[in-house]
């Protein structure tokens, strides 16, 4: 039962790359703090996603809303280098089309395009998922919505979490808004026994 289990569970870890960690072009403030947590948590897990920002280096949210950041095969694209990304089953890559926006690990902004996330996740059998990363306010927030959204069990990470807090209770609400969605908010020891 305790193996079956453990097969219907995946840890996504969203965004753990360079340029949200301190030193990168969208620095989230003690972003790093959060690769001890993933690492902490990897052995927990058979399954193990990692998302990444991979944006064209022309990508419209440069124009308007962020720093140049995560251009496509470059280092701050790349994952931070203390995590252990060896154990990762796969990659999503989102954000890659020039025009519009892709916070989610499973659907750009618009809900036009879906990353195939759902997808593989289905084929697996995976129905509980447990989602740490950058940012707590952003990326993880609309992973999370989506998530819950497509019928997934959701559990968020605190601790395994760091957010921008670019508007005023940014994180806050985001906890907020998670929460009443259905996500289940926990802290790494309650897996890390």
């Amino acid at each position: 039962m305790y193996d079956e289990l453990i097969m219907m569970t995946a840890l996504i870890l969203v965004d753990l790359q360079n340029d949200f960690c301190p030193g990168g072009s969208l620095a989230v403030e003690k972003g790093d703090e959060v690769i001890d947590v993933a690492n902490k948590l990897m052995p927990y897990f058979k399954t193990i996603i990692a998302t990444q920002d991979w944006h064209p280096k022309n990508h419209a949210s440069f124009i308007s809303l962020w720093p140049e950041h995560c251009v496509q095969n470059s280092k701050g694209a790349e994952f931070h280098p203390a995590l252990h990304f060896q154990k990762i089953t796969k990659i999503f890559k989102k954000g890659s089309d020039q025009n519009i926006d892709s916070y989610s690990a499973f659907y750009d902004n618009d809900h036009l395009k879906s990353t195939g996330l759902t997808e593989w996740l289905r084929s697996k059998h995976i129905t509980d998922l447990y989602i740490m990363g950058l940012a707590t306010d952003y990326c993880v927030k609309f992973t999370c919505l989506d998530a819950i959204s497509d019928g997934f069990t959701v559990y968020l990470i605190q601790d395994g979490c760091r957010g921008i807090n670019s508007e005023k209770h940014g994180i806050e609400n985001a906890l907020k808004a998670m929460q009443t969605s259905g996500v289940k908010l926990l802290y790494s020891n309650a897996i890390c026994v």
